[in-house]
Parts: C-alpha cells; sequence; structure tokens
C-alpha cells in the first residue's frame, strides 16, 4: 500500500523516471538487496535523469521536423565520395555550433548531402540544441507568406533564437528580391550568433550567381562563408550505386 502511495507520489510530481527505477528495484529485489539506501537512490535519480534527457531530445527532435532520420552511427565512410572520418567526426561534436560557425555541404545529387546534414542536426538535438530544418525554397515562400499575413516579425524572430538552422537544396531556385532581402536578413541575424547549415548541388563559386544580385550576395555570402567548415563531396550518386547492390538509400 505504501509501495503504491509513493509509485503515484513520484508520478504526480513528475519524477516518471524515479517511479518506474523503482517498480524496477521492487520487481528484482535479488539484484538490488544488497544496495544500501544511497545506492538505491542514486540509481533511482540516474533513472530520473535519463528519463529527462530522452525525452528533450524527442522534443527537439520532432520541433526540428528534419526530412530524414539520419543517424551518426550508420553514416557510410566507405563509399568513395570525399567525406573524412575525421572532418565529420569533430562536426558531430557539435562544437561549431557552440562557436556559432557554419556547415557548407555540396556536391552532385545522390551524394548524400541531406542525409549527412540531418544526421549532424540530429546529433544538435542529441546534445540538447534545438533546431530546424527548411528547404531552402519552401522556407522563402514561407517568409513571403508571412509579409502578408502579419507573423513575418514573428517567424524571423523564431529563426535567430534557433540554435542550428539547416537550408537544404540551396540556390536550385531563382530568387526575387523580396527573398533576397529576407535572407540577408535572415543571415544578419545568426552571423556570430547562431550556427546555419546548408546543402547544395552548386558548388560555393557559384553561389554569387545563383543569389542574383551582386550588393545582396556579397553581404549574404560574407556572413555564410565566414568561420564555415566546408565539406564537397565528389564521386558516383550513392543512390546509384545502393540501388545496385540493393542496399538502404543514405544518398538524399
Amino acid at each position: 500500500m505504501f509501495t503504491n502511495q509513493t509509485l503515484n507520489t513520484l508520478r504526480s510530481l513528475k519524477l516518471t523516471g524515479m517511479a518506474e527505477g523503482l517498480e524496477q528495484q521492487l520487481e528484482q529485489p535479488s539484484t538490488h538487496s544488497e544496495l544500501g539506501f544511497e545506492e538505491r537512490l542514486s540509481l533511482m535519480v540516474d533513472r530520473e535523469t535519463t528519463h529527462r534527457n530522452n525525452n528533450k531530445v524527442a522534443r527537439l527532435l520532432k520541433a526540428a521536423r528534419l526530412k530524414l532520420q539520419a543517424h551518426p552511427e550508420e553514416i557510410d565512410y566507405q563509399h568513395p565520395r570525399g567525406l573524412q572520418r575525421s572532418q565529420f567526426a569533430d562536426l558531430l561534436s557539435s562544437r561549431w555550433i557552440h562557436q556559432h560557425q557554419n556547415v557548407l555541404i555540396t556536391g552532385p545529387t545522390g551524394c548524400g548531402k541531406t542525409y549527412l546534414g540531418c544526421a549532424l542536426a540530429n546529433q544538435a538535438c542529441r546534445h540538447g540544441l534545438s533546431v530546424r530544418y527548411f528547404r531552402t525554397s519552401r522556407l522563402l515562400e514561407s517568409l513571403s507568406i508571412a509579409h502578408g499575413d502579419g507573423r513575418f516579425a514573428k517567424l524571423i524572430q523564431q529563426l535567430a533564437k534557433t540554435d542550428l538552422l539547416v537550408l537544404d537544396d540551396w540556390g536550385l531556385e531563382k530568387m526575387t528580391l523580396s527573398q533576397r532581402n529576407d535572407l540577408l536578413e535572415i543571415m544578419e541575424d545568426r552571423h556570430g550568433q547562431r550556427a546555419t547549415l546548408i546543402t547544395s548541388q552548386l558548388p560555393i563559386g557559384q553561389w554569387h550567381k545563383a543569389i542574383g544580385d551582386a550588393t545582396l550576395a556579397d553581404a549574404i555570402l560574407d556572413r555564410l562563408l565566414h568561420n564555415s567548415h566546408k565539406l564537397n563531396l565528389k564521386g558516383e550518386s550513392m543512390r546509384k550505386a545502393m540501388s545496385k547492390m540493393g542496399h538502404s538509400d543514405h544518398s538524399e
């Protein structure tokens, strides 16, 4: 009876992890019988910490809206595409995000740019950082709509507060003057304050032309390229290679 009251109290206090830890100890008495009070309490506290951390990561991943469920542990370093394990391992530490730097991933269709970007974003969530994924054209379209319905300032503010902003498929569609100005405002807010990750089929040398206005392109790229880590992927499409081998696809 007292045990049930304790479990109910722990749950009412939203100490779900501790409640689960206590239940485990009650269900496995032989495993915990030789432990002292402080040791058993410590196990319950550890269980609560793990429970809260897992819930936080789940919330961050849901808010990130990543295109792919990309896991760092499943990255293919064997495929000849110019991906250096040491460089990517350093990026997986998320230090670059804490240092408000950028990552620019370029390469041909099917070489895994989106997967790598989502893997870095997934890892950032595991490290407790806020992330938001957008296909670049859809973000610019959303901003254009937000100008008309009065949400623009709120959306820009939300983007400015996000630790890592992922912009996928950069430079594929022509930008309007309004979209260039919106993009500059985003980059101005984030420069030296937050991190941005971009994937693009276009080599960085072609980004200036893709933006379309020399003055705005200079301003946008100056903020993007400063303190950036560049991954230039090459080689045969992983999508084609995987389909030949009948394996799952990490080629987005």
